[in-house]
Formats: C-alpha cells, structure tokens, sequence
C-alpha cells in the first residue's frame, strides 16, 4: 500500500513537471509569433525571462509572480509580473558616439514610459511590451546605421563634420560653388523618424539661414532614412549652385 502510495506522487509529480514544460512552451510559440529579430530571449524559467536587444546591448528582465487563478495563457494558467527591468551593457568610453546617442534615445522611451509592471502586469501583455521596445530599438538602430553613413560618406554631400553630442546632431554643411557654410543642428529623440525634428542654424558664409533650411526641410517627409533625406535635399536644393 505504501508502495503504491508513493507511485501515485511520483505520477503527479511527473504530471506536474509536464503541465509546466507545455506551460512554458505555449508561451515560448506565442512570443515566437512575433518573430522580431529586435529581440533575443537569452533564458525562461519559472522565475524570470531574460530578453536582449541590440547586439547584447540592452537586458530585459522580466520577474514572473505566481500563477493567476481562474485565468489563462495561451490555454493554460496565466502568471503574474512583478517586474521588468532594463540594463545597458554598452562600453559608452569605448562605443562610437553614434551608438551612444541610440542608447540614450532607447532609455530616453523606456524611462517616458513611467512603470512597465503596471503596463505588464501579467504575461498577457509581454508580447506587447516586446512588440513597442523592439519598435523603437529598430527605429533607433536604423538612425544609427544613418549617422555611419553620414558620417563615412558626408563629403558627397558638401557635409564637412558630423558631430554628435548627447542627444544632438551638428551637421556642418560648406560648398564654395554656392558659397555657403552653415550649421544646422537637429534635435533628436526616440520618435525619431515619426516626427519632424527641431532644428537650429548658425551661418559662417553666406545667406543659408533657418529660413531657407526650414523651406527644404518642410518639402522632407517624415518616415524611414528621414535624415539622409534630409541632408540629401539640403544638398541638392541649396548647395549645387551660387545663390
């Protein structure tokens, strides 16, 4: 009878062990679903999910509570989130400034956000947390991609320097064709590139000021490459001829 007995524990043990393995695999096809390859999951278990993004660059961990009666998760019992909580991993004295800038302007939506557990307070609502972070991480990565290139190949484009400092863009344009040297200033922010950005201008030589830039910016949609755009029409609107 003893012996029995302790069969029948070890059965709802193993049973038990089962239900949380395919517990964990519905959640795991689930965030799958998404397959945003802004995101990496680095480790799942019973107490905490571990996400990265950008290059190892910035950790997300997430802090599981215990099951939630009564409600379900991809069919089985739903659990609740006592935290998630963001780190940089980025060298910022050793990376480039271009990728500093992106990890302040990641930081910057993060902290805009207030407190991520009350936005996900239950697994339910990690796929959508995953989803805004990895939509701003793209945007930004990409703006980072674009400052490279900038600043790689801006003689194309009469851009003499590329500065970046903080969360600020100082382009310093000079054309002797056109007889112009300015600076323009852009303001950057994690919206980037869903808005216009606010800009400034100091002009060296010529007559380029804000109002010429703010007549061929205005003619510059917002969306994907916006600075590129930007810098591209500055060129080829105001610098290819004397004015």
């Amino acid at each position: 009878r003893e012996l029995s007995q302790m069969d029948a524990e070890d059965e709802l043990d193993l049973a038990e062990m089962e239900k949380l393995k395919n517990n964990e695999r519905a959640c795991l096809e689930i965030l799958e679903k998404y397959d945003f390859t802004e995101w990496e999951l680095m480790e799942w278990s019973e107490q905490q999910a571990v996400f990265n993004f950008l290059y190892d660059s910035v950790t997300l961990t997430v802090m599981f509570g215990p099951p939630i009666d009564d409600e379900f998760f991809a069919a089985h019992p739903s659990r609740s989130i006592m935290s998630l909580d963001f780190e940089s991993f980025l060298d910022e004295e050793q990376a480039p400034p271009s990728s500093c800038l992106v990890q302040k302007l990641i930081f910057q939506f993060i902290e805009s956000q207030g407190c991520w557990q009350k936005k996900c307070p239950k697994l339910c609502y990690l796929p959508q947390a995953l989803f805004d972070i990895s939509l701003v991480v793209s945007r930004c990565r990409i703006l980072g991609d674009e400052l490279e290139f900038l600043q790689r190949w801006g003689a194309k484009f009469q851009l003499l320097e590329t500065d970046i400092k903080d969360t600020e863009v100082k382009l310093l344009f000079s054309s002797s064709v056109a007889f112009a040297k300015f600076e323009l200033t852009l303001a950057l922010s994690h919206d980037y590139p869903s808005a216009v950005l606010p800009f400034r201008v100091q002009t060296h030589i010529g007559d380029i000021g804000e109002k010429e830039i703010a007549a061929v910016l205005s003619r510059v949609p917002a969306g994907h490459h916006y600075l590129q755009r930007a810098v591209t029409s500055i060129h080829q609107d105001l610098l290819q001829a004397p004015r």
